[in-house]
């Protein structure tokens, strides 16, 4: 299984390895990148403190993954959490463009963002002065970067309040 999860601080990556662990995959190597080095090393200090292994981060734009290693491709599934609001909303686009051209031909793509309402407006467009989307937007973005098979999740049971909080996308290469 190949996987590229998007570092955030690592607690994404973190979260997919042990939930692989605990169902009895092998994760394999798990790759992931951030464009923030103090996120960076504060995931890689992590990693050091609870001795794991088998994760590689690097530092990169998901708008120039060109400096992304180029045999990070071909990937099973990529996983985005709390990034894509940070681009510029004009690029999302190109981002989930970019993703989609390192999965391979059957891969999927899951990304969580946040949504647009009543409560996400001031504390993270304004305060994080984050870009916030409706499902409708999300939507049209992953047709244009080629996605098939979009569909929306929800938050499981005890985390359903966080469906408040943001989208889950599941998108198809």
């Amino acid at each position: 299984m190949c996987l590229m999860p998007v570092v955030e601080q690592g607690i994404v990556t973190l979260a997919l390895r042990q939930a692989l662990l605990r169902r009895g995959f092998n994760p394999g190597v798990l790759r992931g990148f951030d464009l923030t080095p103090k996120m960076l090393e504060d995931f890689q200090h992590t990693l050091r403190t609870q001795a794991i292994e088998g994760v590689n981060v690097v530092q990169a734009d998901v708008l120039q993954l060109a400096t992304v290693p180029a045999d990070w491709n071909r990937f099973d599934l990529i996983v985005s959490a709390s990034m894509m609001e940070y681009i510029p909303r004009e690029k999302l686009v190109d981002a989930l463009s970019g993703l989609r051209s390192r999965l391979h031909e059957a891969g999927r793509i899951v990304l969580f963002i946040t949504r647009r309402n009543w409560l996400t407006k001031p504390l993270i467009g304004r305060w994080w002065d984050a870009n916030l989307y409706e499902a409708v937007e999300l939507e049209q973005a992953f047709g244009f970067a080629g996605f098939s098979n979009i569909t929306f999740g929800k938050f499981p049971f005890p985390y359903s309040y966080l469906s408040v909080w943001g989208h889950i996308i599941e998108a198809k290469a």
